[in-house]
């Protein structure tokens, strides 16, 4: 089974990715949980949110304590919450940063951990105007993890958005996805 956490601000989307991530492997057949850890959170507040991916049944029903992969959406959290806290030895932090490799793992407390990095806000904005970098998160998560193909995600992405925003959104959602996969880089 595959933990995820997610660590953001309220209002960039997080919830909605893991809520999207986990629709994507459910599309591939897989077992899943998506939730949030909410209080009494308001726009900009640090939240978590948490993902559980699994080819058997979930019988687990609490917040992740171990994450195989934790996904830092907000590059303001890096070094101010702990988003390093309760890592898998072999787990891999994602994280939205105009930072390298080298000054996030400064950044961080790790002791093995893989770390990949993407500028998921720039890449919202050039491909639909919003500093929203939850979808191209899931880009990201695509390339650098084994949890969905890319092929799932964008089919799961373009059915589910289709039904809220316009077609000019989701088109500008399935390029930046497809982008942050195609640029993210990872050690």
């Amino acid at each position: 089974m595959d933990e995820i956490r997610w660590h953001s601000r309220a209002g960039q989307g997080a919830v909605t990715a893991a809520e999207t991530l986990a629709a994507a492997a459910l599309r591939e057949g897989k077992h899943v949980q998506a939730f949030p850890e909410f209080g009494p959170e308001r726009m900009g507040a640090p939240l978590r949110a948490f993902n559980r991916i699994s080819a058997h049944p979930i019988r687990i029903h609490g917040v992740v304590e171990e994450a195989n992969v934790v996904i830092v959406v907000d590059p303001s959290l890096l070094g101010v919450v702990p988003v390093d806290a309760n890592v898998a030895p072999d787990g891999v932090i994602l994280a939205n940063t105009t930072r390298s490799l080298a000054e996030v793992r400064q950044l961080l407390t790790l002791s093995g951990q893989k770390i990949a990095c993407i500028d998921a806000t720039q890449i919202a904005v050039d491909c639909f105007d919003m500093q929203k970098p939850n979808t191209p998160m899931l880009g990201a998560v695509a390339r650098v993890t084994d949890l969905i193909s890319l092929d799932t995600l964008l089919a799961e992405v373009e059915e589910s958005f289709s039904k809220k925003f316009s077609p000019r959104v989701v088109a500008g959602n399935l390029n930046a996805i497809r982008r942050a996969y195609e640029e993210v880089i990872y050690e």
